[in-house]
This record gives structure tokens, sequence and C-alpha cells, in this order.
């Protein structure tokens, strides 16, 4: 798999193991996790050893070789049956980012083809998610930077670049593709409450490339905006419902109310995969609720008094009229409605 930025490698195959750059300890540690079964899959999806809705995906397709190479030394004849328990482990693991179902419905209908060792035939599938997400997220970027003008300040939420993708990223991407082409001014970072994505993965990743950040904390983003130093606000998202609406990190909303107040163009940049056309709206979408722990301490030390309690939703809906823009790596869809993505999706 060749990528101009193949030093960001979060999900990939070697030696018949998945591999993990675990990213619960970045930017201090750079350690790599190696898993052969399933459940050990599901587990690190849960805990957030990777995390973002395309590299979600992408390691619950190569979690699917795994449970099938498992099932098939266990009865090469009935292991599709004997597979179902792990399909169902992944696609709880997180819920509200569709490519993780997603990528387990494409992998399940490879099965029908399949009379004998599945192993070969679903890794050369979920190897082939894993490209076409790298190529989708090239052309979404290139799609998304030349919606921006020359000098252009942005402001992105929590991380959507490789890491959290197969490569380059997508609201990165766009950011990657808009630096290449001279038109990055500044990039502002929110940190992004509670695991920090912002500060620990956006912010890193951006200097991998020499791109210069600058990071804030996510109450700060207002008096930003209100000062004049932000053109666009850029994010990913982990589904986007059939009518536009946007569910993506806590915090975007705000950031969409407040890009609105301020006259601020709002991008959400995603590959297809991540548009989920059996929902009509948001309402629908399944909000991930977290651990209250999440909240109330960090770093493994507590920040809050014995017996105080915390509400820590993973993700919120950002309603399709904040959205000015939505980029995929099939083109644009300006002032999203759901007429727009059925023939962006037709």
């Amino acid at each position: 798999m060749i990528d101009k930025y193949n030093t960001l490698q979060p999900v990939y195959w070697q030696n018949g193991q998945l591999h993990l750059l675990d990213q619960r300890k970045l930017p201090q540690q750079q350690t790599v996790i190696k898993l052969e079964k399933a459940d050990e899959v599901a587990e690190a999806i849960k805990e957030m050893v990777v995390r973002g809705a395309p590299a979600i995906g992408i390691t619950a397709a190569y979690a699917v070789v795994l449970a099938a190479k498992a099932a098939y030394t266990i009865s090469p004849n009935h292991w599709q049956t004997i597979i179902e328990s792990d399909l169902l482990q992944l696609a709880e693991a997180r819920p509200t980012a569709v490519n993780l179902v997603w990528a387990l419905e494409r992998m399940k209908a490879a099965f029908a083809n399949i009379t004998s060792n599945p192993v070969p035939v679903l890794l050369k599938e979920a190897k082939r998610i894993h490209q076409e997400d790298i190529d989708a997220n090239h052309r979404l970027g290139d799609w998304g930077a030349a919606l921006l003008p020359s000098n252009c300040r942005i402001l992105t939420h929590c991380n959507a670049g490789a890491l959290a993708t197969g490569g380059y990223g997508t609201a990165l991407g766009v950011i990657r593709s808009a630096y290449t082409a001279g038109k990055v001014r500044q990039v502002y970072a929110d940190e992004t409450r509670p695991w920090l994505q912002g500060a620990r993965l956006t912010a890193w990743e951006l200097l991998q490339d020499n791109i210069p950040v600058t990071l804030l904390a996510d109450s700060a983003a207002a008096a930003l905006m209100q000062q004049k130093r932000v053109d666009w606000v850029i994010v990913g998202a982990d589904r986007i419902t059939a009518n536009g609406d946007i569910a993506n990190k806590i915090g975007t909303y705000s950031l969409a109310v407040l890009a609105r107040q301020h006259g601020i163009k709002f991008m959400v940049a995603a590959p297809t995969s991540t548009i989920d056309m059996n929902l009509t709206s948001g309402e629908q979408i399944v909000i991930e609720q977290r651990a209250s722990d999440e909240i109330l301490t960090i770093g493994g030390q507590s920040i809050a008094p014995s017996g105080a309690k915390a509400w820590n939703p993973s993700f919120d809906v950002t309603p399709a009229a904040l959205v000015n823009v939505i980029v995929t790596e099939k083109g644009v869809v300006e002032q999203p409605t759901t007429e727009s993505l059925v023939a962006l999706m037709g």
C-alpha cells in the first residue's frame, strides 16, 4: 500500500497479523499492538486503540480475516456459522460510526463466492477496502482544497487525519491538499476533550508533515471567531444521514452554531462509506455513551471531587442546515439535503 503520507499507518496487515498503532499513547509513545484474534480487535476498537470511523471500518475488515481463519481451522464446512458471534461482537464495539457495520457487511458479501479456505479471498477484500479509503481521501482532499480561498485560516476539531483513516485523512486530507497548494495561512486545532484527540493526535500529525498548528481549548473557539481569525471550520464525520445531518465528535455541533453566528463556512469531509442512507435524520443515530471516568480524570489523575457525576456522550449531531458543504470522494454537496445526497449516492 503506497501513500505519500505513509509514515502514519494506524492500521496495517503484516505476517498474518493485524498491527494497530496504539493511539491512546500518542504522542509520547509510538507503540504498535499485534493482534491475531477477532475478539482482541473488538476490544481494541472499544478501548480506542484505533479510532476514527474509516480506520475503525478498515480494522473491522481485517478482523473478519482473523475470525475466518480461526473458524475455518475449527470447521472448514461450517466456518460461516461459527464466525457470526465474532461479527456481532465487532459490530457492537462502537455503535455510532457507520463505517464499522459497512465494512462488516461488505466482507460478508464476499462469503458467497468462497468454496475453500476463506483467508486469501477475505484478505484481498480487506486490503481493497483499505486502499480504496486512501484513494478516496486523496480525491476528497483535492475537492475540499479547491473550495478554500488563498491565505485560509482553518479551525478543525478532533482528529480526522491519517490516524483516523487508511491514510492521508478526511478533514486533514483537505488541509494537507490545501497546504500543498499554498492556500493555508493558519491551522487551529481544538484540544477536543475528553480524549484530547486534537492536542495529542491532530497537532502531532500535522507537525509530522511540517504543517504549523496552533492549539486552543475547546471553549476558546468562540473568542477566536469573534476576533475574525477563522475563515473555515473543517471536520470529519462518523455518520451522515440521508438528510445531511452529521454525527461527529462531541463539540462539533457547538462549533457549527458558532460558525453560523460569525459568518464562517462549515465543511464536513468524509468518504461516501460514512453516508448512511438508511437513516432519514440525525435523530435516529445511536450516540455512544462512554465511561464517566473519562471526564472525571485526566491521565489517571482525578480532577473532580469524590461523588461528582459526569455525562459523557462521545458524539453529537449537527443539523444539515448548519453545514455549508459536504465533501466526498465523489464530489461536493453544497447546502446538503436528502435530494442532493440521493443524487450523490445514486
